[in-house]
């Protein structure tokens, strides 16, 4: 009896220890779940709002990962394919080409590069790769490409403004005011457009604008500006009259200021001087033609 008494009462410390630790687990759980629940009860998000966000987030790794396993065994190839062949066989097929906003430029150079896409499921043309081919064409200062279902390829196009002639040594290019080429020209045809000449004018025909724009009552009468050593412009008038001016954006922009002033005053334009240097502005020399050299005269520029 003694032996039996004693098993017993191992058995019952070691059932109290056992339910003492079963309190311990539960009690932890209980404060770990509350903890939590707490935690989550601060967020601006409903329990069921939760739960749908993280399944959407399993359900995108999952279509991540069997995209990129698509890609690896090229499956994405054949389904654009296999899509682009109902397509076609439904009418969703390139066969007209649209092209808008061409005033200037020959529609014909859209064409030419438009018709690769011709005959192509609507859903296998580059659009991007079209416009950058067509924004490399001179006369295209932008353009847009669209589709516009069932089978037309519509080409919006915004053209560069024809600004003036440039002069080359072996032919003449109408540009933009950019200084950009757009097209041959021929000398009868850049009549109406100022000619501009020079080394390194084409570079600076903004320049050139900013300039003849600060004297808009001149513009009319200029016809030719030519950048002389890199450094400042000649101006030659419709009367085949000159006008040098000084170096310096400021300076020759005050100086044909001033001389504008005078030739207000005295009608220097159509006058008898053949040339004026504002060189030296303010100060402006006339050569007159049958005058000596001793003779040209001088005056003030804003006189």
């Amino acid at each position: 009896m003694a032996r039996t008494v004693t098993r017993k009462a191992k058995g019952v410390r070691r059932q109290a220890r056992a339910q003492g630790t079963s309190r311990k687990v539960r009690s932890a759980r209980s404060k770990g779940q509350s903890i939590i629940g707490r935690a989550l009860s601060m967020l601006p998000f409903t329990e069921e709002q939760l739960h749908k966000a993280f399944t959407v987030m399993i359900l995108g790794g999952a279509l991540a990962a069997a995209i990129f396993i698509a890609n690896i065994s090229g499956a994405t190839a054949v389904a654009s394919d296999r899509i682009a062949h109902i397509a076609s066989n439904a009418g969703y097929e390139v066969q007209h080409i649209q092209p808008n906003g061409i005033e200037r430029m020959n529609v014909q150079t859209v064409y030419e590069r438009a018709l690769g896409q011709q005959n192509l499921a609507m859903t296998q043309v580059d659009l991007a790769g079209l416009r950058e081919e067509l924004v490399e064409l001179p006369w295209v200062r932008d353009a847009r490409v669209s589709r516009q279902l069932p089978d037309t390829l519509v080409i919006d196009i915004i053209e560069r403004e024809p600004h003036a002639v440039l002069q080359r040594p072996d032919r003449l290019m109408l540009i933009d005011e950019t200084g950009v080429e757009l097209e041959p020209i021929s000398r009868s045809a850049a009549s109406e457009y100022l000619l501009i000449a020079g080394p390194g004018a084409q570079d600076r025909v903004e320049d050139l604008t900013a300039l003849l724009d600060s004297a808009p009552a001149l513009q009319s009468q200029i016809k030719a500006a030519e950048w002389i050593g890199n450094r400042r412009w000649d101006l030659t008038f419709v009367t085949d009259q000159e006008l040098a001016l000084p170096e310096g954006e400021d300076r020759a922009a005050a100086a044909l200021i001033s001389f504008a002033q005078a030739d207000g005053v005295h009608r220097l334009i159509g006058g008898q001087a053949a040339s004026f240097d504002m060189r030296n502005a303010p100060r402006m020399y006339m050569n007159i033609p049958g005058r000596s050299e001793q003779e040209e005269l001088a005056m003030e520029g804003d006189s």
